[in-house]
């Protein structure tokens, strides 16, 4: 009973076939929709064919940083959430922390449950922005 009426779509990527399966099958769990790309052009593609209503990105991913990707993925739909999961913020080459400032962060370690929450809080804060705009 706890589960939204309504299925909302996360785009996933993550070059990681583990770290993939295992935030996939947490959020399908929780009643999401979800999308899964291991590098930048198949998350691209996911774009052609819709709007996801978050991006949850890896920081690290081959031969790109998720703020790389999650800024080139944005430049394709304005406005998307943005959600980048592990160490970005222990990044030493990571100088500019004002460009963080527009994407939610969420460090390692962290548990499923905890990653629902915040899933669910990003989610939250986005549509009551968008309806108060």
């Amino acid at each position: 009973m706890g589960k939204s009426m309504l299925k909302e779509t996360i785009l996933l990527l993550a070059s990681e076939t583990v770290i993939r399966k295992v935030v996939c099958n947490a959020l399908e769990t929780h009643g999401y929709t979800v999308l899964t790309a291991h590098d930048l052009s198949g998350a691209e593609n996911w774009l052609k064919d819709c709007t996801p209503h978050l991006l949850i990105v890896r920081h690290y991913i081959d031969n790109v940083t998720g703020h790389e990707a999650a800024l080139y993925l944005r430049s394709k739909r304005p406005g998307l959430p943005v959600l980048i999961l592990g160490g970005i913020l222990d990044d030493p080459a990571l100088e500019d922390r004002e460009a963080l400032r527009d994407f939610e962060i969420f460090p390692k370690p962290y548990q499923a449950s905890e990653l629902i929450d915040k899933v669910k809080e990003v989610l939250l804060r986005y549509k009551a922005s968008r309806n108060s705009g």
